[in-house]
């Protein structure tokens, strides 16, 4: 009941208000399931590294009757002995298909970084006829599988006598569908009309515009094109076996999959299963210092690109 004043009136009730704790079980059981999974998915991908790496320490009996298992180091280290052999082997082919690759990649990788880079901020900014077909057209030649096209390529550069080449890969690697795709659609997004049109306004040309402007804008989406062009020509096996045949042209992986034919022959062949497996962790150890430089740059283009 209220209380009387002295006035008469009667003061309102005072009401005490009771602090009950919310339940927090639910977000902390999610959040542990998420971390659990994500540590399965770190697992996932990084056990095959790691077994790479191990195996790279064994002799080529290790690799089959270690005592340390598969995933685990042999009580003799066989590392240096297997990059010695690898010098070795064959006359040292092997840092011939390690300079190849590297010559394929960062020449396709830079040039099709370059015609993607072009080719997308156009479509992104610029208006012209026939603009919204072609990039239609573009993004139908994502869906087909590059394996399809290694016949036609092959027909085609054999009239301009370039199988066997150096050309015959670097060429069609230089093609990046997926490049322009994504540097479109970053442009879109980061590159902003009014900015370039200010510039117009203050009489800069379109190419100072692209340079001075655009360029800085867009190099988070530069360097990821940069590296998945690099990668995929590393990776690119099949396109290197249909054009090439003489063994000092050829990259990194078509190399290791010879020696791999030789060494799955028996006891006709050489096993020279260590030197394989050796020679596969050595090639991905560019890649990984790759990733892990160019990080940097993805951070501070990304702050950058933020600024509009």
């Amino acid at each position: 009941m209220g209380i009387t004043t002295a006035g008469g009136s009667a003061a309102a009730p005072q009401t005490t208000t009771t602090y009950r704790p919310q339940k927090t079980g639910g977000p902390v059981r999610s959040r542990i399931g998420s971390h659990l999974f994500l540590l399965a998915l770190v697992l996932y991908f990084i056990t095959p590294l790691w077994w790479l790496m191990v195996a790279s320490t064994k002799s080529n009996s290790g690799l089959f009757t270690g005592t340390g298992g598969p995933l685990w180091f042999d009580d003799e280290f066989h590392l240096i002995q297997n990059i010695r052999d690898l010098s070795t082997h064959q006359g040292g082919i092997y840092w011939t298909w390690l300079g190849n690759s590297f010559l394929y990649a960062l020449s396709a990788g830079v040039g099709a970084t370059a015609f993607a880079v072009l080719a997308g901020y156009g479509f992104a900014k610029y208006r012209f006829r026939g603009r919204n077909a072609s990039f239609a057209l573009l993004l139908g030649s994502v869906m087909v599988p590059l394996t399809a096209l290694v016949i036609p390529t092959f027909v085609l550069l054999s009239e301009f006598q370039l199988v066997n080449t150096r050309w015959a890969v670097i060429l069609p690697s230089l093609l990046s569908p997926l490049g322009v795709y994504l540097i479109r659609v970053y442009a879109q997004d980061v590159v902003p009309d009014e900015l370039l049109d200010a510039g117009r306004v203050d009489g800069a040309g379109e190419l100072r515009l692209f340079v001075q402007v655009a360029l800085p804008l867009l190099r988070p989406a530069i360097v990821t094109v940069l590296l998945l062009s690099v990668v995929a020509t590393w990776n690119n096996y099949f396109l290197a076996l249909a054009m090439l045949r003489s063994p000092n042209l050829l990259p990194i992986t078509v190399g290791l999959d010879s020696w791999q034919s030789l060494s799955n022959a028996g006891a006709g062949g050489e096993q020279v299963w260590n030197l394989i497996v050796t020679g596969a962790f050595v090639s991905i150890l560019p890649l990984i210092i790759a990733f892990l430089a160019l990080q940097r740059y993805w951070q501070g283009g990304l702050a950058l690109g933020a600024l509009k």
